[in-house]
């Protein structure tokens, strides 16, 4: 287990990315926590918010008690906020929220009102510094992430394939995409940290086909690696069969069926990583409780495929999976953006 200790060079780290974020002295930023945050990453966050001269405060809210049949993990729609309307007008006062909730306010029902004013919000994934610190946004790759961005929403058919058997199309017309470039510089905007791909959310009805899992593709629920092939098959959106043997087919068939939701079944995005510096591995370095898997999402050339809530698609589920699929030919209108699991050149 790596040391919780509070290191200069975390503190260097987070500064930098607070820098991009353009915090100016005097501005008034919000560290929202909950009582199961990761405290060495609250506490490194506000020590650099004060190097830049921030005027910061805390709002800690209770971890919610769970109500859900299974274990949630890693879905980016946070229920710490609920009930918390004192919390959410004092967020929505600030300029920057520094979001270090356990799952993170990216699909929170909150999160609207807190940006309607013009605040701004970074959320830091619930990793240990080791990673943030690897992982830190490099400024050109704004302009790569946008132009991946500008070529998914000009698309209006996305197909997937790889040499597993994977054979996906997806209908790319209505659908809401955006791209994670690690800082947000903008009255508004909102991003995550570490980051470096784009995804989209499409509309209803709009996906279907094979997507076939094989031994060393990731669950990221599950924080592991499939050993066996896994065959799902998505029909108008919905997976309507698992086929496989052994550990892995069992663990996502109870998971799904343990919701008792239709939904859980359905597809929430898809997307691609375009991180150089996230590493496939690196799942295998930490242990479970060290990391929320947020690298292996971001890694070049992966074709991410998430299972869940989709809001654009009026579906909304608890349960959720996020898969990195590797070796996938990515296609948009008959162009490929990824080859084999690696991005073309000038995505790169």
């Amino acid at each position: 287990m790596l040391a919780d200790r509070i290191e200069g060079k975390w503190i260097d780290a987070f500064e930098r990315v607070f820098a991009l974020c353009k915090v100016t002295k005097g501005e008034t930023v919000a560290l929202l926590s909950e009582t199961q945050s990761r405290p060495l990453n609250v506490h490194i966050a506000e020590l650099a918010l004060q190097r830049l001269g921030a005027t910061v405060f805390h709002i800690v809210v209770p971890t919610p008690p769970q109500d859900a049949p299974v274990p949630v993990r890693s879905t980016g729609a946070s229920a710490a906020l609920g009930g918390q309307d004192a919390a959410v007008t004092a967020l929505a006062a600030s300029g920057l929220v520094v979001d270090l909730t356990v799952e993170g306010l990216l699909h929170a029902p909150e999160l609207p009102r807190i940006i309607a004013d013009g605040a701004r919000v970074l959320m830091i994934s619930n990793e240990h510094p080791d990673a943030l610190e690897r992982l830190l946004p490099q400024p050109r790759d704004k302009d790569r992430v946008r132009d991946a961005v500008a070529r998914i929403r000009g698309a209006s058919a996305m197909t997937v394939t790889s040499k597993a058997g994977t054979d996906l199309s997806v209908a790319m017309e209505g659908a809401s995409t955006v791209g994670i470039w690690g800082w947000c510089d903008r009255p508004g905007s909102v991003a995550h940290w570490p980051a470096g791909l784009v995804v989209s959310f499409p509309k209803a009805g709009s996906v279907n086909g094979t997507l076939a899992l094989d031994a060393g593709d990731v669950n990221l629920t599950f924080k592991r690696y499939l050993e066996s092939p896994v065959r799902l098959t998505i029909v108008d959106d919905y997976v309507t069969a698992i086929d496989g043997h052994g550990t892995d087919v069992e663990l996502t068939r109870r998971y799904l069926a343990a919701w008792g939701e239709r939904e859980a079944y359905a597809v929430s995005h898809v997307g691609f990583g375009m991180n150089a510096a996230a590493r496939y591995e690196a799942l295998a370095m930490y242990d479970q409780r060290e990391t929320n898997g947020t690298e292996v999402r971001a890694y070049s050339g992966n074709f991410l495929f998430s299972t869940g809530a989709n809001e654009f698609a009026g579906r909304f589920t608890k349960g959720h999976f996020d898969i990195p699929v590797r070796g996938c030919t990515i296609s948009l209108d008959g162009e490929a953006v990824v080859v084999d699991g690696e991005l073309i050149e000038a995505l790169r």
